[in-house]
This record gives structure tokens, C-alpha cells and sequence, in this order.
């Protein structure tokens, strides 16, 4: 297993996303990504009865609107607090097919969000 810094600015990026843009149940997770040319691209989820984007795609989206098209890192936060979440399934598989090389902040052992992350 590797273990790289965590790119705090991005992840103080998300919670702030999470914290201030996800309201009620249609929105409950945040997501931000660092592109290639450093910007940092966000996304909030769009859940739907039928499904809807998580909120990693919603930021592959987004970053691709933007041009944007080379993502190194992404990492989502849940609403109220939860802290930093994994990609589901379907993300994960996305995300590896779009990104092979994509860096993915995930909790530490233990549920505990990664350093620096309040």
C-alpha cells in the first residue's frame, strides 16, 4: 500500500462545498478534483429515485465542460459532518476507466478523515 500527502487544499475545498452547497436530500455529497493545470473543479451529486450522478461524475462532467480533461486527484465529502467518503462501486470503476493514474483521498484505517482534515 502507498501512502502520498494529502492535498489539503483540495480536501478544505470539498468540506467547504459539503458544508455550504448541500442542502436536503437531493444533494448530499460533495466532490472536488485537481486538475492537471492545478485548478480545483467541484460537484455536488443529483440524487434521483432513478439513480443520478454521484458526485465524482458530476465533477468529471464538469472538469470536462471546463477543459479540464486531466484529472490527478478527486475525493468527495458527505453532508452533516460525515467527513470523507470512498467512491462507490460504479465511481470507482468510472473513474479508473476515464483516469487510470487518478489519486483517490479515501479515510484512514479507523474511519478517521485524513490528516489536516477537520
Amino acid at each position: 500500500m502507498h501512502t502520498h500527502d494529502v492535498d489539503e487544499e483540495l480536501v478544505a475545498a470539498v468540506a467547504e462545498v459539503a458544508r455550504t452547497r448541500c442542502r436536503g436530500d437531493n444533494h448530499t455529497m460533495a466532490a472536488a478534483a485537481r486538475a492537471a493545470d492545478g485548478r480545483i473543479v467541484t460537484g455536488v451529486n443529483a440524487y434521483h429515485f432513478t439513480g443520478g450522478p454521484c458526485a465524482e461524475l458530476v465533477v468529471v462532467g464538469t472538469a470536462a465542460a471546463q477543459g479540464a480533461y486531466g484529472l490527478r486527484t478527486i475525493v468527495a465529502v458527505g453532508d452533516r459532518d460525515r467527513g470523507v467518503v470512498p467512491p462507490c462501486g460504479r465511481c470507482r470503476q468510472a473513474l479508473l476507466d476515464y483516469f487510470p493514474a487518478l489519486e483517490v483521498v479515501v479515510p484512514t484505517p479507523g474511519g478517521r478523515p485524513p490528516r489536516g482534515y477537520r
